[in-house]
């Protein structure tokens, strides 16, 4: 049997944190032994957030670098830069001919930008009309995606099922796969874990910001449990076992904090080593980059090809 095609990817904004692994990238490395997949690094994406060249070059390779630190095989994985294929922009162009003003405006990242009367580019607008095309491109059968993330896999299945009564079947709906017991993962302050916030822990902090940013967790001086602790925690330890030590030394925050700078420096350092070591040969990291570019590229031009047909642009 033919594996079945996931993908998803990382927007180049900047440097990952227990959020990006937990809720999205850790499912990349448990994914690709069962799966054809793709890790795609989202640059068109992120230029909704920067318009510095030197900043994008910076960030596109610190992406490279974190995929293969926590584990991505270049062997199994297909690791490509969305920039790398255009047939990506040009399938969003077909999708935006199809696709109503109204239906868009649905997207949340769209409304969070219109309540907070932000004056919102076309990029931000329609780019769940890219997002779609970067899933559809691939014949994907299913997205990792954080529970956040979902309304994009549901914009590709819409789309790909409109386009499909439109001028014949085309596309493959995809699914979204989300692990519910770390759909969301809680940040220092107990929101949502995100750059916005201000409430992250870098995912290759080294020892000493580890032991900053968890002595600064949030705590309830009523509670006898710190929870914003203790949900941090949960990603690395069992239910069970991590209740009975909570328990045991209830009200002794330091303590808790402390044994939480403990495990997450244990998880943290060897994909921070790692990284390092792959930092040291950057020739080497671009070559996976332009190797895994140059085969999703060609699966891209075949599905082109057949979608040209199927608009009656081809002659």
């Amino acid at each position: 049997m033919e594996k079945k095609i996931a993908l998803s990817g990382v927007k180049p904004t900047g440097a990952p944190h227990l959020g990006n692994y937990f809720g999205a990238m850790k499912q990349f490395v448990e994914l690709q032994n069962d799966y054809e997949f793709y890790a795609m690094i989202a640059d068109y994406h992120a230029l909704n957030f920067i318009q510095n060249a030197e900043e994008m070059q910076k960030n596109i390779l610190g992406v490279l670098l974190d995929y293969l630190a926590i584990g991505l095989d270049p062997r199994k994985v297909t690791i490509f830069k969305q920039s790398d294929v255009p047939e990506h922009t040009e399938l969003a162009w077909i999708f935006d001919t199809i696709t109503t003003v109204p239906y868009l405006k649905r997207s949340h990242a769209f409304k969070d930008a219109e309540a907070k009367n932000k004056e919102i580019n076309v990029g931000t607008f329609n780019y769940p009309m890219l997002m779609a095309a970067d899933i559809l491109l691939y014949d994907t059968d299913i997205v990792p995606v954080g529970s956040d993330q979902k309304q994009h896999v549901e914009y590709a299945r819409d789309t790909a099922e409109k386009f499909n009564r439109l001028y014949g079947k085309t596309f493959k709906i995809p699914e979204p796969m989300i692990l519910k017991d770390v759909a969301t993962v809680p940040g220092t302050d107990g929101q949502k874990m995100s750059k916005s916030y201000g409430n992250t822990i870098p995912l290759f902090a080294e020892p000493e910001e580890i032991k900053k940013y968890v002595m600064g967790i949030v705590t309830d001086s009523v509670a006898s449990i710190p929870k914003n602790v203790f949900a941090i925690h949960a990603l690395l330890r069992p239910d069970k076992e991590l209740r009975f030590l909570y328990h045991a030394k209830a009200g002794k925050y330091k303590e808790l904090k402390e044994m939480l700078i403990e495990d997450l420096e244990k998880f943290i350092a060897p994909m921070r080593e790692q990284r390092k070591a792959l930092a040291r040969d950057i020739p080497g990291a671009l070559g996976i980059l332009k190797e895994g570019g140059e085969k999703a590229k060609r699966v891209a031009e075949r599905k082109m090809a057949e979608i040209r047909k199927k608009i009656g642009v081809s002659l």
